[in-house]
């Protein structure tokens, strides 16, 4: 077995480098579209390797500094080996697709290939390339590793709305979030995509979650005057949900909604009930209604 904490083992004394001034520059170019933290960051900070920002390494000497801090850090032979085979994807990225580096340092020191996975989907999504950094991270032997960013990143990098990456990521690994943020974000990617797969998630909640996660959905199609909102309205509640949208829209937040009374209008000949009306408007308003639609 080679041994890795030499550094002229790991890393190439010829060819193309990745940690250039140009190569230093886009990186930092990707973590400025990050809020200022690439998924190499965080993977650095939690197994205590670097302080501040070891990560992109400013030429041979910065790579040389790194490579040490690898080495003499605490953790697993596995985690160490995982950051070289990060670093070795950089400069397979910069050598082009002949270049096999990280995949030769796997093999020749057995590391797991989940850990591999993990990594290479890192590292596509460090690179905004989150297509393929799908096809890692949602890989089955994973754990739902740094789930709560990967699926805020999604949702606010998704082009044109279209949230099919971040939920797809959270359908196939079905994770447990540890943070408000990024289940409130993930809601609200799917709720602007579809009004009934919204209302039924939020269903898998406990009471007080899931009476926030409703009233964000309401939130979102009521700003919505065409067919999203109608197909709110239209949907079947369950008891408690049909409670709190009445509340909601006459005594709570949503009653400043332009659209509140009209929801209200709505709801209430869909389900029969013609007492139903809109905050501040006459009680016999719905009821006109529905009878100058049945006159018709």
């Amino acid at each position: 077995m080679r041994d890795y904490s030499q550094f002229h083992v790991v890393f190439p004394v010829d060819g193309q480098k990745p940690y250039d001034t140009n190569g230093v520059r886009e990186i930092e170019t990707y973590r400025k579209t990050f809020h200022g933290v690439l998924f190499i960051d965080r993977v650095l900070k939690a197994l205590g390797i670097g302080e501040g920002k070891a990560y992109p390494p400013k030429g041979e000497n910065g790579l040389r500094t790194l490579h040490k801090h690898i080495c003499e850090s605490k953790v697993s032979p596995h985690h160490k080996l995982s950051v070289l085979y990060y670093l070795l994807l950089d400069y397979d990225g910069v050598r082009g697709t002949r270049s096999a580096l990280a995949e030769d340092i796997a093999a020749t020191s057995g590391l797991p290939s989940k850990y591999q996975i993990l990594m290479k989907g890192l590292w596509h999504m460090d690179h905004q390339q989150f297509n393929f950094a799908l096809e890692y991270l949602a890989h089955p032997s994973l754990p739902s590793e740094f789930a709560d960013e990967i699926v805020v990143t999604l949702v606010r990098h998704a082009e044109g709305n279209d949230f099919s990456l971040p939920l797809a990521y959270y359908h196939a690994t079905k994770p447990v979030f540890k943070t408000a943020d990024a289940l409130d974000v993930l809601y609200g990617a799917l709720a602007q995509t579809s009004i009934p797969e919204a209302l039924y998630f939020s269903r898998a909640f406990p009471e007080h979650s899931r009476r926030q996660l409703f009233e964000k959905l309401l939130t979102s199609a009521l700003d919505d005057r065409g067919p999203r909102g109608k197909e709110l309205v239209s949907l079947p509640f369950d008891a408690a949900e049909e409670k709190w949208f009445q509340e909601y829209l006459t005594t709570g937040d949503g009653r400043k909604s332009r659209n509140a009374a009209t929801a209200l209008e709505l709801r209430g000949i869909v389900t029969g009930r013609a007492s139903t009306k809109g905050p501040g408007e006459p009680p016999a308003r719905t009821q006109s209604l529905r009878g100058s639609r049945a006159a018709r």
